[in-house]
């Protein structure tokens, strides 16, 4: 592949990834339920840290790595809080 393909591959794969984080927004502020709220929360941190191994790839900087690995840590940690905050009203037992 060309310097060039791969970078407008990149590019499209961006813009979708802020597409589908806009989309997981919309579903955070406008969940009918609790759950989907969460969900949507799960959904963009997921695309979060997509974006920034993207601009990681992109730049070729390894602190976006890093960083990635820091958002998917804290969000699957929040995950797991909310969802025993809904099981039983309580996170810390």
């Amino acid at each position: 592949m060309t310097v060039l393909a791969i970078i407008w591959s990149i590019l499209a794969a961006q813009i979708m990834i802020g597409l589908a984080m806009a989309f997981a927004l919309y579903r955070m502020i406008k969940g009918p339920r609790a759950q989907d709220r969460i969900l949507g929360l799960d959904t963009l941190y997921i695309n979060a840290m997509l974006m920034l191994l993207t601009f990681g790839i992109r730049t070729a900087n390894s602190i976006y790595f890093e960083s990635a690995l820091i958002v998917a840590l804290i969000g699957f940690v929040s995950s797991i809080a909310f969802g025993k905050f809904l099981m039983r009203g309580e996170v810390i037992e």
